[in-house]
């Protein structure tokens, strides 16, 4: 059983409950952030209560408090819980209108706090695949509540046998998936996407990480990119770091993480060790020692 905080009250999971009036109900209408621990410690959890406010600014929700008594509020909420590990997610929702599409300023402050679970092994181990898919995401600045092209993409993705699906835009333009980004290894760097897409806090931490190991280009990405690239990975909060081996149907390479795949995951693992033992706050505070 997990402890979440529900608008001022910390409650059993069982207990909490939202009006069926909410706007996040009736026209998934909320803003959200996502993060996991390690050793119990949330990962950047500020930069995630920074980007929930930012995600706010550009759908017109207000938070109802300051990041500050937020970050207060997710470590108490942590601290009623006893997991090894745990994901973290922030919603704040649209609350109850009278005419259902114009907010009050009366949405609820949800901190939902559950046990961590590993995934499958060998999406680390073997490799993994995805798939593209002609979807645009309305607003990408914004974590929404509104996940409709998720679900139907992930959806499309689990019949191919896939992991992921990565949305491509009417310009060809490949640009994220439904809840990671894309790194692609060609020419002797890495490559990915920089505009049309959600900031993704695990995407900024590979980007610190790779300063100095890797050259690094952020640029458009395109299908034709794909079938050139010699290693293919993506990068998420609750996935990590995920080497991938085929898209659509195309294979990469050999059909095996690559050598600089492997490469990340290492730095990644080593970096998020230290982070859980507060032992750096940041990557750059961890390459300057």
């Amino acid at each position: 059983m997990s402890v979440f905080y529900i608008d001022g009250e910390y409650m059993d999971s069982k207990d909490a409950v939202l009006s069926v009036s909410d706007m996040a109900v009736l026209r998934g209408y909320g803003i959200f952030d996502f993060m996991r621990t390690y050793n119990g410690r949330p990962f950047y959890l500020k930069e995630h209560i920074q980007r929930l406010a930012n995600s706010g600014a550009h759908v017109g929700l207000d938070l109802p408090c300051s990041q500050e008594e937020l970050f207060d509020i997710v470590m108490e909420t942590l601290k009623r819980n006893s997991f090894e590990e745990s994901n973290v997610r922030i919603v704040y929702t649209g609350g109850i209108s009278p005419d259902s599409v114009t907010p009050q300023g009366n949405g609820k402050l949800m901190v939902m706090v559950t046990e961590k679970l590993d995934l499958p092994e060998w999406w680390y181990t073997d490799g993994a695949k995805i798939i593209t898919n002609d979807v645009e995401r309305y607003m990408p600045e914004a974590k929404s509540t509104n996940y409709m092209n998720a679900v139907l993409s992930l959806q499309k993705a689990k019949k191919a046998d896939a992991i992921e699906s990565v949305y491509v835009d009417r310009d060809g333009r490949v640009l994220e998936g439904t809840t990671t980004n894309i790194f692609l290894y060609s020419g002797g760097k890495w490559v990915t996407s920089d505009k049309g897409i959600l900031p993704g806090i695990t995407r900024s931490v590979v980007l610190d990480l790779l300063e100095g190991e890797f050259e690094v280009e952020l640029r458009d990405l395109s299908r034709e990119d794909i079938k050139k690239a010699e290693e293919v990975m993506i990068s998420a909060s609750n996935k990590e770091i995920v080497p991938i081996i085929q898209v659509d149907e195309l294979t990469i390479a050999d059909g095996k993480p690559g050598e600089k795949t492997l490469k990340v995951m290492e730095l990644f693992k080593e970096f998020t060790t230290a982070y859980g033992l507060g032992k750096t706050d940041s990557v750059k505070e961890k390459t300057a020692v």
